[in-house]
């Protein structure tokens, strides 16, 4: 029978194996998405972390550490400004004068810029 201590270690080991992939994938992913590293770099690290996964993952993180973080960073902030594009979009569909309604309320609310709520108004009127 296991007891209360076995099953906490456990716990924790199944914790910690789990924290450890999650950063490994994570590393696997930023390698794929720099597009500064060549694919000969690239292939290397790859081997490494498979043969030789604690040390070369530490030292992935080490040395490239800053770079994951910036690109990360870029990448959300990209999917911010898709997502506000998208919406800007979808928000301002529907007959010209609504366009233009939504577009002045949009612009009032301070999420569109003047040369936005032109451009937007200018595509209403040429619908």
């Amino acid at each position: 029978m296991d007891t209360f201590g076995q099953l906490f270690l456990t716990t924790i080991w199944i914790f910690l194996l789990f924290a450890f992939l999650m950063v490994l994938f994570y590393i696997f992913s930023d390698i794929f998405r720099d597009h500064t590293m060549g694919g000969f770099a690239k292939a290397i690290w790859i081997i490494f972390l498979i043969f030789f996964t604690p040390i070369t993952a530490l030292v992935y993180l080490i040395a490239r550490g800053k770079g994951m973080q910036e690109r990360s960073l870029a990448a959300a902030k990209q999917m911010q400004k898709a997502q506000e594009d998208y919406i800007r979009n979808v928000a301002v569909q529907g007959d010209p004068s609504d366009q233009i309604a939504k577009a002045k309320q949009l612009h009032e609310q301070g999420v569109i810029t003047d040369a936005e709520f032109e451009q937007l108004k200018t595509k209403a009127l040429a619908q």
